[in-house]
């Protein structure tokens, strides 16, 4: 599908999605808690989807009806079941440990770029401990065998995911245990989100001297009603739609002293010079603002990198983005993909090995561009046509819906022209 979004002024009002990352990790949790959990989650997506169908195949009995998922907790556990991830990473590297740990046997069916994305060290570290995970095809993996020892370790540096599915997998197989960090700890705050999950289901989990230690305890105790909390991730992409007009975009629907990371959206966004206005639950991004270049280091909130380059790129003066070499093993090469995509819009963009060098323009000129069927392309590509002067064409446009099924239409609801 292609999508042409015409150079417009964004203005008005938008409630949040629901925040995929959070709404991931309650539903492994209910599933295997110890009565079922009501889930209250306004949107869902295709990752969301993905997750669902594994944890149904395991034997979860999963329902949703608006806005509320119903989840019943599995009973017994289903072996050498087809676990199709879609082109969810979070799904799979989530569920990996949890396999392994509890002896499953599992095949893991992957789409997209998602076979390319590496699994090393966490690969290596499960195979230390008994599990076997070998390709039956390139995008089908199998693991098998059951995880013995109650001590890992894991590089930090490398994928919070991995550290997020051992820390399930130690807290769900029920003889809890420890995980070593090593290196610096990079996109800390997805880690938070998940200690933070695995408490509210009654796990007592620790953090010190670089170590995680998971108590021991038989169930998972589900909290009857949960909510998920509005996305910053897929905010950010309105908010700075605002920053780059001429009027006032307000986000609602947030919490505004949430963990997730890419809350610091509008703490960058405010050292460009722009005017961030936070009331209660909404988040005002008032455009015509100066805007200028800044440093970024990305490596805490790298999916914020394609929205943040897309506000450098008319901002006066020079931007440089670092630490998020991370993303060339995204849905796309990031880093390349969201400078091809600038640069073909009239953007001045060069790549170094771990980010991006931005020389702000006065204006870009619009054109047609690739998503690179990467759902924060497509959406930065929309955000960018705030400042082109002619339309901007973004093909494959329908990639938003790994995380934002109505991205379109909320920004319509912005009042900006876009033609599918």
């Amino acid at each position: 599908m292609n999508v042409t979004v015409s150079s417009s002024n964004p203005h008005g009002k938008i409630k949040a999605i629901a925040s995929k990352s959070i709404a991931h990790r309650i539903l492994i949790c209910a599933a295997f808690a110890d009565k079922p959990t009501r889930i209250r989650c306004e949107e869902i997506n295709n990752d969301i989807k993905a997750t669902v169908s594994c944890l149904s195949s395991l034997g979860a009995d999963i329902c949703y009806e608006y806005p509320y998922f119903q989840v019943s907790p599995i009973k017994s556990l289903q072996k050498d079941a087809i676990l199709d991830c879609g082109e969810s990473g979070s799904t799979l590297r989530f569920l990996i440990p949890i396999v392994t740990a509890l002896g499953a046997n599992a095949f893991f069916d992957m789409h997209g770029r998602l076979p390319e994305r590496p699994l090393s060290p966490l690969k290596e570290e499960l195979e230390a401990h008994g599990a076997l995970l070998s390709y039956r095809d390139t995008n089908r993996l199998y693991c098998e065998g059951q995880l013995s020892g109650l001590e890992y370790s894991i590089a930090a540096n490398v994928s919070s995911q991995f550290i997020s599915g051992i820390l399930f997998a130690l807290a769900i197989w029920g003889k809890g245990g420890t995980l070593k960090l090593t290196g610096k700890i990079e996109s800390a705050p997805y880690i938070d989100m998940t200690t933070d999950t695995l408490k509210l289901f009654g796990v007592n989990i620790s953090f010190s001297d670089s170590m995680f230690t998971v108590l021991p305890a038989d169930k998972l105790i589900s909290p009857k009603d949960v909510n998920v909390e509005g996305d910053w991730s897929g905010a950010a992409f309105p908010i700075c739609m605002g920053v780059l007009g001429q009027s006032a975009v307000e986000v609602f629907g947030l919490n505004l002293s949430s963990r997730q990371g890419d809350r610091e959206i509008l703490n960058i966004l405010r050292r460009f010079g722009a005017d961030i206005v936070e009331n209660g639950d909404s988040v005002i991004a008032k455009g015509n603002a100066m805007l200028h270049g800044i440093n970024i280091d990305a490596s805490q909130i790298p999916d914020l990198v394609p929205v943040m380059a897309t506000v450098a790129a008319t901002a006066k003066g020079t931007t440089v983005i670092s630490g998020a070499e991370r993303l060339r093993i995204k849905e796309s090469d990031r880093l390349s993909a969201v400078k091809e995509m600038l640069n073909t819009l009239g953007a001045n963009i060069t790549e170094t090995k771990d980010g991006l060098i931005i020389n702000g323009v006065p204006h870009l000129c619009g054109g047609i561009v690739s998503s690179y069927n990467d759902h924060r392309i497509a959406m930065s590509a929309a955000v960018a046509s705030a400042v082109c002067q002619r339309d901007v064409t973004i093909t494959d446009a329908e990639a938003t819906s790994k995380s934002y099924p109505q991205f379109w239409n909320d920004i319509e609801d912005l009042s900006v022209i876009v033609k599918k």
